[in-house]
């Protein structure tokens, strides 16, 4: 249902997990994410474009949005993803963007995450990571999703690289032959990978805010006697900020994933899809905008 709800509705319950439609707006956020102790990411909204010169606006907003923290002075990195850079276009197309993102950021002491999406982008994206990794780009990140099946494979094979790795589970529906289904199986297969990447002598951001999760994690590093600077946790705006604050409290590092832009509709549905509480709500309140008498509405 949530497609046909209404725009204004959609913004306003899920402007939470969006900083604004500028970049004033996402500094504003990350300011006061820095007062609190935590650390930043900023992701341009901006999703499987239909025009090259749309993915080169994007890379151009996020050089902007270099130049701005390193203005600010912020504390914040930069996460790109790569059909927003063009890469269901032409893969030379979004490297180039990619290439222009990373150096910029290089020549302002600032790191890239490479985002992970949908399955069918997930070759493609690491190839664009070791390509990066081989012309001598360190200050560049990639992300790795506990629920494909592949992922273990994944770590093996990146090992030589020590990547900088952001663990989530993932978010996008796949078939069961690719990706694990059940949500135990997907807790599992997070802390196999976690482990696996501490092995290979990663630096982790572990991303997510299921409570059992972050609490094996603060087990996992403890365990290894990790200090904070040799991982992070890392969780979305507006998401479990009692336990983000919490781990802050206990000396972890935490960093919050900050969207902004134009391209605000896509992502708030996709956010709602994944809370059905607010999903929930939403329906409820459309439901009695459609039907009068519903909940005491006339």
């Amino acid at each position: 249902m949530l497609p046909a709800v209404p725009r204004p509705l959609v913004h306003r319950l899920a402007g939470r997990y969006i900083a604004g439609a500028t970049i004033a707006d996402a500094c504003r956020v990350v300011e006061a994410l820095n007062g609190r102790g935590q650390l930043a990411t900023i992701d341009v909204l901006g999703e499987e474009l239909a025009r090259p010169d749309d993915a080169r606006a994007i890379a151009a907003a996020y050089r902007d949005v270099l130049e701005t923290i390193e203005a600010r002075g912020l504390d914040s990195t930069v996460s790109v993803k790569p059909t927003a850079l063009g890469l269901n276009l032409a893969y030379d197309l979004c490297r180039e963007n990619l290439l222009s993102i990373v150096e910029e950021a290089g020549r302002r002491a600032n790191f890239v995450r490479i985002d992970m999406e949908d399955a069918t982008t997930t070759d493609e994206t690491l190839r664009l990571y070791r390509e990066l990794r081989r012309q001598g780009h360190g200050n560049v990140g990639i992300v790795l999703q506990a629920y494909l099946r592949r992922t273990l494979d994944d770590i093996d094979s990146l090992a030589d690289l020590r990547p900088n790795v952001r663990l989530c589970k993932g978010i996008y529906v796949e078939p069961e032959e690719i990706a694990f289904q059940g949500y135990e199986e997907v807790r599992a297969n997070f802390l196999r990978a976690l482990e696996a990447l501490l092995d290979s002598g990663c630096y982790v951001g572990i991303a997510t805010h299921d409570e059992r999760l972050v609490d094996e994690g603060r087990r996992i590093v403890g365990r290894r006697g990790l200090g904070p600077e040799e991982y992070e946790f890392q969780m979305l705006l507006g998401v479990t900020e009692r336990l983000g604050a919490r781990l802050v409290g206990e000396g972890h590092r935490l960093r919050v994933y900050v969207p902004f832009g134009e391209q605000w509709y896509a992502y708030s549905l996709r956010r709602l899809q994944e809370n059905p509480r607010m999903a929930g709500y939403i329906a409820a309140d459309t439901v009695g905008r459609l039907l009068p008498g519903r909940n005491g509405r006339s």
